[in-house]
């Protein structure tokens, strides 16, 4: 069946399941995708959930009465073919069955896992390698290539932060080398594509950056600047109950007073004892509580109603806030997600029009 990739892409067929391996389940542009292909890309596909089913199959198989009813009887087989051997000698002999019994049921565990999981990811598996012939005949038309060893680079690359060797790791995933080196070269070739024919396009502004900034900071952190003024008048010598209420009665008088921060100061003059302060830009956390979050609650020009600090009563003014830029470091990691995004949104893009004007037939 022939057709276009926007055709094809809704059809139901999935790769052919007869002919060997080597049997051709779909052209793309003329480039075949064989079955043997598709059968080491879905073990790769299923590399973390066949061994995590495996285990599963293999605890149960170990919870089954009827393995332990074998190991008892291999037991006494052993025991009977070898009468006349130590003791020491018979154990050494069961161990060595008891050893090959339990790789027996692992590999058990492991074809069941296999039987189970991978006719799932054969689809999946179809669809992964269509896209990445696509990729690969884009890379080529522009003249784009990755090495060998770019692609072995990378490989140990990944291997390495996963704590293993290569062999290991190809090992722990499934799908045999070729799968894996073939998936990363398509990835970087389309990574060079896209940015060669989209990287001018992709410009982030900075508001966003400031956006996505103030989105992932930190409760606690330090966003903002408060622009701040104080009066604090001062307390009598001899503190008592009248003194107090009469300091505070001269705290609501400026507050009534009070038009704007241009003002503050000269307000502050028509009280005895009165002292105003120009703070200037100050974190919120270098405020103490409750004072800090009437501050940040506070409305730019606003003055606090009187309270009690140190040495005196206090009127704290908001005169303005100013976002505070974030670390370099912050934005520029920020700034590279941003792009990233844009980045696969442009390549997503890309690769649709490539396969709706690819010819690709299933077979």
């Amino acid at each position: 069946m022939a057709a276009k990739a926007g055709t094809t892409k809704t059809a139901s067929r999935g790769p052919a399941s007869s002919g060997g391996e080597q049997a051709i389940v779909a052209l793309v542009n003329d480039e075949p995708v064989t079955g043997f292909e598709i059968q080491q890309r879905a073990a790769m596909l299923s590399g973390g959930g066949l061994q995590a089913k495996a285990q599963e199959n293999f605890k149960a198989i170990l919870k089954n009465p009827r393995t332990t009813e074998r190991l008892k009887a291999i037991l006494a087989e052993t025991i009977k073919a070898n009468e006349g051997k130590s003791k020491d000698q018979i154990i050494a002999i069961f161990e060595g069955r008891k050893k090959q019994f339990a790789m027996d049921m692992q590999k058990q565990a492991v074809e069941s896992a296999r039987s189970a999981v991978l006719p799932g990811m054969k689809k999946a598996a179809l669809e992964e390698l269509i896209e990445e012939k696509l990729k690969l005949q884009e890379a080529k038309r522009l003249g784009v290539s990755v090495g060998d060893d770019e692609v072995n680079r990378v490989l140990a690359g990944i291997a390495e932060r996963n704590k293993m060797t290569e062999a290991q790791f190809i090992n722990q995933l499934g799908g045999g080398t070729d799968a894996m080196k073939n998936r990363i070269r398509s990835t970087l070739s389309w990574n060079d594509v896209i940015r060669r024919r989209f990287g001018a396009q992709i410009a982030i502004a900075s508001k966003d950056v400031d956006k996505l900034v103030a989105s992932t900071t930190a409760a606690g952190q330090d966003d903002v600047e408060l622009r701040i003024q104080r009066i604090r008048i001062a307390m009598p010598v001899k503190m008592d109950q009248a003194g107090v209420a009469a300091r505070m009665q001269d705290a609501e008088k400026i507050r009534a007073k009070f038009t704007d921060c241009k003002s503050t100061g000269a307000v502050a003059s028509g009280v005895a004892g009165a002292k105003f302060e120009e703070l200037g830009k100050r974190r919120p956390s270098a405020i103490q509580e409750p004072t800090r979050t009437l501050l940040l609650n506070a409305k730019d020009g606003e003055m606090l109603p009187p309270s009690m600090g140190e040495g005196g009563v206090e009127l704290w003014i908001v005169c303005g806030r100013d976002v505070v830029k974030a670390e370099d470091q912050k934005r520029t990691q920020a700034e590279g997600e941003l792009k990233q995004k844009e980045f696969e949104l442009l390549a997503k893009r890309h690769l649709k029009d490539l396969r709706q004007d690819a010819h690709i037939e299933y077979r």
